[in-house]
């Protein structure tokens, strides 16, 4: 079986070439290659020998998906890609006056099960590596002129129930002999595996990180998200006091607004006094559809519940994102491929 590269820290790559008899310094060319430089090309590795060259392309992967489809809007370009295992994952490209964000996914589908949101209804499927989540990324940046501003692990899949791969591909990216993304760029989302949010901060990562909480007391977040009857918003509530102490960045929630589920003015009530004196971000999402039985509040209602917000905040910022692409099915909770072949 041939040998993946993509996704390879500097350190397994010297152990690659070592071990196959080419001096350890084409290691850190072939790095350069591949991230500094973003090639899906091995031929066009310009300094490394025709030996290693040939070698490269009889024994090894450099290409972990291709591209199957692509659909634009409202400066919005969602990807379909295709894995080497014949399964398939959705990534966006959003460009709003000089911000490009990426949203990237870590899963072939998810197994949080969140009742609002298209990828749960896939279950999970597989985990995607490291190469997996990198070519995401580099194949948005060979396809689109605007440089990155921003990436997002909230794309398919629970980031942090595939933690290894999604930190090292994370780690590359942040790399300044490689992509050279800021850690300050790099933002993970989680639906709340608590554990992995502690290791998170053990690990000294400077990643941003986000948490879904979409609702204001655990009854309705154990109806919207079952992994809630497991670790519950008090306890959620605790681990980003933790993680805010040890970060400069703090931590942001998200809140998806749901018309009659977790927009009236008690939950803004009760959303406000859970924040107080956080230090955190809250993040309003208006509900993008994905057919089900829920749907968006009137934009009377969103007015409602942010006039709430501003008036009874304290010591917490206020942040709402209006999802991009909704037309093709590419904002905030609709990315889902179930059923393709």
């Amino acid at each position: 079986m041939n040998f993946t590269i993509k996704g390879k820290t500097i350190n397994q790559l010297e152990e690659f070439v070592i071990k196959n008899g080419f001096p350890k310094y084409r290691a850190q060319q072939i790095y350069n290659w591949m991230y500094k430089h973003g090639t899906f090309d091995i031929r066009s590795m310009k300094n490394i020998s025709n030996d290693l060259k040939s070698f490269l392309i009889d024994n090894t992967i450099i290409n972990t998906l291709t591209l199957h489809d692509k659909s634009e809007c409202d400066n919005t370009v969602k990807f379909l890609f295709k894995t080497q295992t014949n399964q398939f994952i959705e990534s966006v490209s959003m460009i709003e006056d000089d911000k490009h964000t990426i949203c990237l996914s870590s899963q072939v589908g998810c197994s949080v099960d969140c009742d609002f949101c298209a990828t749960g209804k896939m279950g999970f499927i597989s985990n995607l590596s490291a190469g997996e989540i990198i070519d995401q990324l580099l194949f948005i940046k060979n396809t689109i002129n605007n440089p990155i501003t921003n990436i997002v692990f909230m794309g398919m899949g629970e980031p942090f129930l595939n933690y290894n791969n999604v930190i090292n591909a994370a780690k590359l990216m942040n790399d300044d002999n490689g992509l050279n993304f800021g850690a300050n760029r790099i933002t993970i989302s989680t639906a709340g595996i608590i554990p992995k949010i502690n290791k998170f901060i053990d690990d000294k990562l400077k990643f941003n990180l986000a948490i879904s909480l979409n609702a204001s007391n655990d009854e309705t977040r154990n109806k919207l998200m079952p992994i809630n009857k497991k670790w519950p918003i008090k306890d959620l509530i605790k681990v980003a006091k933790k993680f805010n102490e040890n970060n400069r960045n703090n931590i942001t929630f998200e809140y998806v607004l749901i018309d009659t589920i977790n927009d009236t003015h008690q939950d803004a009530k009760q959303l406000a006094k859970l924040l107080k004196n956080s230090g955190c971000k809250l993040n309003i999402i208006p509900f993008n559809s994905i057919g089900n039985e829920y749907s968006r509040p009137s934009e009377n209602s969103i007015n409602s519940f942010l006039k709430i917000i501003h008036e009874e905040h304290e010591g917490f910022r206020i942040l709402v994102r209006w999802s991009k692409g909704v037309d093709i099915n590419a904002g905030c909770g609709q990315l889902a491929t179930k059923g393709l072949k």
